[in-house]
C-alpha cells in the first residue's frame, strides 16, 4: 500500500512537470460514479490519458457531501498508473478546501477551478500555495467578454509562483454560450457561433504570454464529422486538448492530433541548427525565426500521438457524464 504523505509534505512540494499535450481528450465524469476507481486505475478505458472527476455541474447540490465522501474512499484505492493523469474539478473554493483535507489527495495530479475570475482568484490560489498540484482554471464567466478583465487576470496568473503551476486554461464553452442565451446548433462548430470570436480573443490574450488553452466540449454524440471539423479549427487556433463527455469521443479527438509526415519533417528542419534562415520544403516557405515555435509544438504532438492515420469512427454508447451510466461500453480496452 502506498504510504500517505503528511499534510505538511503535501504543502511543501514543487509543482509537477509534464506537457499539456499529455492530457489528450480529458474525460469528464461525476465524482459520485460508483466505478470511479476503475477508471482511475485503468481497469476501465485503459487507453485513457486523463480524466476529470467533477464536483460541480455534474453533481447536484444535494449530492455534494456524499460525492466527497465517495471520492475520499476511492482515493485510498488509487494506484500509481503511468501515463494516466487524474484531476478533480472543485465546485468552489470551499469545496477545494475540503478536497485538500482528504487523506491521499496527493494521488491526484491537480485541480480544475471552475468559474475562475478575479473575484475568486485568491480564494483558490492561497490554498494551493506550496503544493505540487497542477491547476487548470476555467474561463467561463462574463469577464471573458471583457478584454480589460482578461488582461488583469493574465497579469495575476503571470506571477512566478502561480504561473509555474498552471497547466493550461480551459475554455468553458457551454457556460459562455449560456451567458449569451444561445446553444450551439447541430451540425455547426463553435467557430460558426459568436464564441468563435471569443476563442480567438482568448488565444491572443494568453498564448503569447506562455499560457496553453484547451478547447471546449462538443456536446452532440452522433455527429463525428462536425466534431472532426471543430478539432481542425481548435488546432488552427493553437488550442491543446479537448474535453470529452463520452468515451467514444476520445479516440476521435486523439486521432486528429496525429501529425502529418510533411509537417513533422518541416518541424524537425526548423529546429535543426544547420538549417538556413529561410528555406523551401514540401512546397512551403519555412522561416526559422517565425516558424520554430510551431515546429516545437508539432514535435511535442507527434511524441504523444504519432503519425496521422486513417480514422475508423467508433460507434457511440451511453455517456458516463449523463444520468444513466450503467451500460457504458468500454471501447478503449
Amino acid at each position: 500500500m502506498q504510504e500517505q504523505l503528511p499534510r505538511d509534505a503535501i504543502m511543501n512540494t514543487p509543482p509537477k512537470s509534464f506537457s499539456p499535450w499529455c492530457l489528450g481528450a480529458s474525460l469528464y465524469m461525476p465524482a459520485h460514479r460508483r466505478d470511479l476507481i476503475d477508471y482511475a486505475n485503468g481497469e476501465k478505458l485503459a487507453a485513457l490519458r486523463s480524466m476529470i472527476f467533477c464536483t460541480e455541474d455534474a453533481v447536484s447540490h444535494a449530492e455534494v457531501d456524499s460525492s466527497l465522501r465517495h471520492l475520499g474512499l476511492c482515493l485510498q484505492g488509487f494506484k500509481d498508473v503511468p501515463n494516466r493523469l487524474r484531476f478533480i474539478r472543485a465546485r468552489n473554493p470551499e469545496i477545494l478546501a475540503r478536497l485538500l483535507d482528504l487523506p491521499d489527495i496527493e494521488k491526484i495530479d491537480g485541480f480544475v477551478l471552475p468559474k475562475f475570475n478575479r473575484s475568486n482568484f485568491h480564494a483558490y490560489f492561497d490554498q494551493l500555495q506550496g503544493t505540487a498540484f497542477k491547476i487548470m482554471p476555467t474561463l467561463e464567466t462574463r469577464d471573458v467578454f471583457d478584454a480589460g478583465a482578461m488582461h488583469e487576470l493574465r497579469q495575476g496568473l503571470s506571477q512566478d509562483a502561480i504561473f509555474a503551476r498552471i497547466l493550461m486554461l480551459r475554455i468553458g464553452g457551454n457556460d459562455l454560450m449560456n451567458l449569451l442565451g444561445i446553444r450551439r446548433p447541430r451540425n455547426m462548430t463553435l467557430y460558426e457561433t459568436p464564441l468563435g470570436h471569443v476563442i480567438a480573443q482568448l488565444v491572443t490574450a494568453f498564448k503569447p504570454y506562455g499560457f496553453s488553452l484547451s478547447a471546449p466540449v462538443f456536446e452532440y454524440l452522433e455527429d463525428a464529422a462536425t466534431l472532426q471539423k471543430e478539432i481542425r479549427l481548435d488546432l488552427a487556433h493553437g488550442l491543446i486538448g479537448k474535453t470529452a463527455i463520452h468515451p467514444g469521443q476520445v479516440p476521435v479527438i486523439e486521432a486528429m492530433y496525429g501529425v502529418d509526415n510533411e509537417d513533422y519533417e518541416m518541424a524537425l528542419a526548423l529546429n535543426r541548427s544547420s538549417s538556413p534562415a529561410v528555406f523551401r520544403m514540401h512546397n512551403a516557405m519555412c522561416e526559422v525565426e517565425t516558424h520554430k515555435q510551431w515546429g516545437r509544438d508539432i514535435i511535442d504532438r507527434r511524441q504523444c500521438y504519432g503519425d496521422r492515420r486513417t480514422l475508423v469512427l467508433p460507434e457511440y454508447s451511453e455517456s458516463p457524464c449523463l444520468a444513466d451510466v450503467s451500460q457504458v461500453v468500454d471501447r478503449m480496452g
